[in-house]
């Protein structure tokens, strides 16, 4: 069964109005699939003029599911060689796994480049909770890293945080974004991971932790208490994107060969997948080969 596919719903109760920016240049946006595709939503919102590549890692997918030590080399080298391909004015890490693994790294291996990370909105759950009681829904690996219980410490100390790392919501995510409907029971599974936990119950507003869920909300809203806020930072990295480009100083030279996406596999069904992108700004999608570009 498949089902036609939407952009990301905009929640009006936790987004906040703004004016679109007028800043331009030139973003490479990274994710290890289809996820990061929510944050060029909110980017092409926020930032009409700039023009927007995106390469999705599709041969490491999932990265919650890849050794740390691994990954991190690879998603270094892997960026560092399509800097030098792009040449992009700011590169937007459209992925929670690789920000919390690797974002240091990248940073100390181009610090000629601004980098915007996706981290989990602890901060802004923490804000808004009436229970004090908040919930992370994230990929296992995001969900061990420490820089999630730093996260926690330092902004939400008067919380309890319950997280749970799920392995299949970022399989179904792309099972969605490619037209397929999921079963709710095995979305209700998923979601009782979180809200089974103890004090899950008490839970008011959780924050996702992986940019693929951004094309999950409607069922997992389908599934949980319906007073719960589900908190997607896709946003708040477009506002911060545009906050950097106003403030860098530009190459002065024509956008040219922009709004690209690549793969650096052959996603699962291609073709279909490659039908719902131009919603997104991408008429079609290439694989990643940096030296013939």
């Amino acid at each position: 069964m498949t089902q036609a596919l939407s952009l990301p719903n905009r929640d009006k109760t936790v987004e906040e109005a703004f004016l679109p920016s007028q800043a331009e240049g030139r973003l490479l946006a990274f994710d290890s699939g289809i996820g990061g595709l929510g944050v060029v939503a909110a980017l092409r919102r926020h930032l009409p003029l700039a023009g927007i590549d995106y390469l999705a890692d599709t041969a490491l997918f999932p990265y919650g599911e890849q050794d740390d030590a691994v990954l991190s080399r690879h998603i270094v080298t892997l960026i560092d060689r399509a800097i030098e391909t792009i040449r992009p004015d700011a590169v937007v890490i459209a992925c929670n796994t690789a920000s919390t693994l690797a974002l240091t790294a990248l940073r100390e291996k181009r610090p000629d480049i601004p980098f915007i990370g996706c981290v989990p909105a602890v901060r802004w759950a923490a804000r808004i909770s009436q229970s004090r009681v908040i919930g992370l829904l994230a990929t296992r690996a995001t969900v061990r890293r420490p820089y999630v219980a730093a996260l926690h410490e330092q902004y939400a100390p008067d919380c309890t945080l319950v997280a749970y790392g799920a392995r299949y919501l970022a399989d179904y995510a792309e099972a969605v974004f490619r037209g397929e409907t999921i079963d709710p029971e095995l979305m209700r599974q998923e979601a009782m991971g979180l809200f089974g936990q103890p004090n899950g119950e008490r839970i008011d507003a959780v924050a996702l932790g992986c940019t693929h869920y951004t094309f999950l909300v409607e069922a997992l809203r389908a599934v949980s208490p319906p007073h719960v806020a589900w908190l997607d930072p896709a946003n708040a990295v477009a506002r911060q994107t545009a906050s950097v480009l106003e403030a860098r100083v530009m190459k002065d030279m024509p956008l040219k060969e922009t709004n690209r996406l690549w793969f650096t596999a052959p996603p699962k069904d291609s073709a279909l997948l490659e039908e719902h992108l131009l919603p997104f700004g991408y008429s079609h999608a290439g694989l990643w080969k940096p030296r013939s570009l």
